[in-house]
């Protein structure tokens, strides 16, 4: 039973108990004072520190993509927490370069990179987006585990900004150490034998952030044991550019490549597709072109509308005042291409703000395109560009264009349209031809950087003759794309009044620019465009004026897609060209004169000649084993390979015969000679004529044509009736024993040496993995080859050796005596 307790005593208890509890409180705040009074820890030496310890007030900070911190030789990226896990694209160039290492600006790597946080440290990791899969699929989840992403450097984490949001890291080691990836790439380090970077003698010369950006400029030293130039100095020294770029979050939609149209194109292998195999994905490098929302409907009614974004190139502010309108026209030319996809003034160049206007402007921020105009001895001009690799969309591109490519397209013009263009008959050309000239190549390198690679297939549109047809070539050019090296008009002859001279922007590249841009709206994937895609391309199949052939690098295969050449008929055009050749050589010296300079441009020009002619031969000699290849798709009618016609190359091996290997007189000016060279013309002509002819006898061009022969039997050129042709040309004078000049000799010596190569040489494998490159297997010893060419060199034996009675001439007697020794000792070596 509880016992009441009286209400004052009550009182006094929760007076006692309250002030017991505040004491408590009292005492322990008065514990806790004691505790916060004490010292804060130091951070770690080496670990995380406050941001102002480590970005001092000494620092030079430049704002961009990442803040970057100069202080003390050390750079510092401070990176947002909204960039960590962003893709960034990765372009290592060599910005200048050692002498004998090609020319600055040459790509060497480019990669994809994401920068992720790990505890204490940043990583920078390289991306790979060579092998995809939906992440909607069960698949994704082995592509991912088969593609685990490496960790190209790892950084500690230095500081933090004071609201936390960003990450400090020391970046100098990234740049100045030997870091391969961002360094010379590997196949120069092998061919240079490099051992390893001097530290002490490479610096990083500047960081610089731009908004999408980052600029770095290093110059790197390695020991190496083969330096191309400065052997002394046991080293190279080089400057690497490397730009960093942020990858747009949406990555633009997909167009897919097709080989019958030319295109810049990447690939992926996508498990994710329903096939029953790892499939290559293949798709367009192009600048993402946009139909404004507001102008859908115009668009859909066929007008002309204006892209959500431009493409704008801007001139170079050290180009010539002279040239920037030239330059300017050439890149603007490509308008009536995108004409033809539905845009208007898609393309356009404007000159860049001035240092007064815009002291922050720079060709170096990815947001701008810029022709470069670089103050170098380099004949060249080339077009580079940037693409997203996840999509292909062109994000940047610099074309480079150096000073001395005035003095290529000098030469190019003279050698080519001096016998019918007075213009091109001196070695100064007017303002205007020159600008008109630099024009066109401004044009040609535009069509690099919207994604056309070079269509060595559209000249070959034209025949011989209407090139030579003023109303003709005033309409559609020399090509139907400028893309083509159809540089100028050789075939044209005197009395070929008004006839054109260069390409213009032409029906194929209209019809590319239109293939590869127009928005195929109302579709949702890449996928779902490809039926439109190829109804444009059948549309036009079968018309030579839309067809693509593949520029070709080491064995020229098909002669219809050739460098440098003109018209459906090789052997026709070169011998309008040469014609044209016998013209000028007459009147090199007056052309080239000038009262007080020496012979020097004489020599350029006369070489000139020479690689010209020699151009001739090489289109020509391509149709002997030559195979037409013209792409198409299972649901087109017809072969994609077909060999070069009999009569063709039969034609082929009778011209060169006549044009080359017999002595061409007119070649041989002495009022040249005697002003050029102390020796050399007999040597100069040798190399001409033994240059076409390895061609003609190398072992892939002679697979074919046995190939040929099996397949198609006396439709076929083969190959005894090849070689029967070829030796009686080169050999001509036996049955009659006339004298044999000092340049024939040394071409039928050349024959033997030829044969004899013939009868040792290894096995030819066939290259894969480029489209460019071309070559054809040959199992040389059991081929028939070695067997055609024994028999060769037994019908040749046999003839020399009925010739030498028939010889009156001494030093023929003698060449033909040493030929048989030769053959024998290739047939008995022993």
């Amino acid at each position: 039973m509880l016992r009441k307790i009286p209400l004052f005593l009550l009182g006094i208890l929760l007076i006692s108990v309250t002030s017991c509890s505040t004491a408590k409180k009292a005492a322990a705040n008065k514990k806790n004072t004691a505790v916060s009074a004490k010292p804060k820890k130091k951070p770690k030496k080496g670990g995380i520190q406050p941001y102002d310890k480590v970005i001092t007030k000494d620092a030079k900070s430049d704002e961009g993509l990442f803040t970057v911190h100069e202080l003390d030789d050390k750079y510092f990226y401070e990176i947002p927490d909204s960039l960590f896990n962003r893709e960034m694209l990765m372009v290592t160039r060599i910005a200048k370069t050692a002498s004998g290492i090609g020319f600055g600006g040459g790509k060497q790597n480019t990669q994809v990179l994401r920068w992720e946080k790990n505890k204490k440290k940043v990583l920078l990791r390289v991306v790979s987006h060579s092998v995809v899969a939906a992440d909607s699929l069960p698949v994704h989840e082995a592509v991912v585990n088969s593609n685990f992403e490496p960790i190209l450097y790892a950084f500690p984490i230095k500081a933090f900004s004071k609201d936390s949001l960003n990450t400090v890291i020391d970046v100098t080691a990234l740049f100045s150490k030997d870091v391969p990836a961002l360094g010379m790439p590997s196949f120069r380090r092998r061919q240079y034998k490099i051992s390893r970077l001097d530290d002490s003698r490479s610096y990083i010369d500047k960081l610089k952030s731009y908004p999408l950006n980052i600029e770095s400029r290093h110059v790197k030293t390695y020991k190496a044991g083969a330096a191309p130039s400065n052997n002394s100095v046991g080293s190279i020294s080089v400057e690497m550019s490397n730009s960093m770029i942020l990858l747009p979050k949406e990555p633009m939609k997909r167009r897919y490549f097709d080989e019958r149209v030319g295109w810049f194109a990447r690939g992926q292998v996508d498990y994710g597709l329903k096939a029953q195999k790892s499939k290559q994905v293949t798709f367009l490098d192009r600048w993402r072109l946009e139909v404004k929302d507001e102008d859908i409907e115009k668009f859909k009614r066929g007008e002309l509308v204006e892209p959500k974004k431009q493409i704008v190139y801007y001139v170079d502010r050290a180009t010539p005042e002279e040239w920037k309108p030239y330059i300017k026209q050439g890149i603007e030319d490509w308008q009536v291409a995108f004409e033809a996809a539905g845009f208007k003034n898609a393309i356009i160049a404007k000159d860049p703000p001035t240092a007064e206007e815009d002291p922050d402007w720079s060709p170096e921020d990815v947001r701008y395109s810029v022709v470069r105009y670089l103050a170098s001895p380099i004949p060249n001009a080339n077009g580079p560009h940037v693409s997203d690799p996840r999509s292909g969309e062109i994000l940047e591109s610099d074309i480079n264009w150096y000073h001395n490519v005035m003095s290529l397209l000098r030469n190019w013009f003279f050698i080519q349209t001096a016998a019918i263009n007075p213009e091109a008959q001196t070695l100064e050309f007017k303002s205007e031809v020159m600008g008109r000239l630099i024009r066109f190549v401004s044009a040609h390198e535009v069509g690099h950087t919207l994604g056309l690679p070079h269509n060595m297939g559209s000249s070959v549109a034209y025949s011989v003759e209407d090139l030579r047809n003023a109303e003709f070539t005033k309409k559609y050019g020399t090509a139907p794309s400028i893309m083509d090296y159809a540089r100028f008009n050789y075939v044209a002859q005197p009395g070929d009044e008004g006839v054109a001279l260069m390409p213009n922007i032409g029906p194929y590249d209209k019809y590319a620019i239109s293939w590869g841009y127009r928005p195929i709206l109302d579709v949702a994937t890449a996928k779902d465009e490809k039926k439109t895609l190829d109804t444009w391309i059948l549309d036009k199949a079968g018309d030579p004026m839309y067809r693509f052939g593949h520029q070709q690098a080491g064995d020229v295969v098909d002669p219809s897609s050739q460098t440098e050449d003109l018209g459906d008929d090789a052997m026709k055009a070169s011998d309008y060209g040469i014609k044209n050749l016998k013209r000028i050589v007459p009147n090199l010296i007056k052309w080239t004169a000038e009262d007080g300079k020496n012979y020097d441009d004489l020599e350029t020009m006369y070489g000139q000649v020479l690689g010209q002619y020699n151009r001739y031969m090489g289109h020509v000699s391509s149709n002997i084993g030559g195979v037409y290849e013209i792409y198409k798709t299972s649901d087109q009618e017809g072969a994609v390979y077909t060999h070069v016609s009999k009569d063709d190359q039969k034609r082929a091996m009778k011209f060169i015969n006549d044009e080359l290997f017999k002595t061409q007189d007119w070649l041989l000016d002495q009022n040249i000679f005697n002003k050029i060279q102390y020796s050399g013309s007999t040597e100069r002509i040798r190399g001409t004529q033994v240059r076409t002819l390895n061609r003609i006898l190398s072992l892939g061009r002679l697979a074919r044509v046995m190939e040929n022969e099996t397949l198609n039997g006396n439709d076929a050129y083969a190959m005894l009736a090849m070689m029967s042709d070829l030796r009686k040309g080169i050999w001509s004078e036996l049955p009659s024993g006339k004298t044999i000049d000092a340049y024939r000799r040394n071409l039928q010596r050349a024959h033997i040496d030829r044969l004899a190569y013939l009868m040792t040489a290894k096995n030819q494998r066939q290259f894969r993995g480029s489209d460019y490159v071309k070559s054809t297997a040959l199992n040389t010893s059991q081929s028939d080859l070695r067997a055609v060419v024994r028999a060769e060199l037994n019908t040749l034996k046999r003839n020399i050796r009925s010739a030498i009675s028939r010889t009156g001439n001494t030093m023929s007697k003698i060449h033909l005596r040493d030929a048989l020794e030769r053959i024998e000792l290739i047939l008995d070596p022993k």
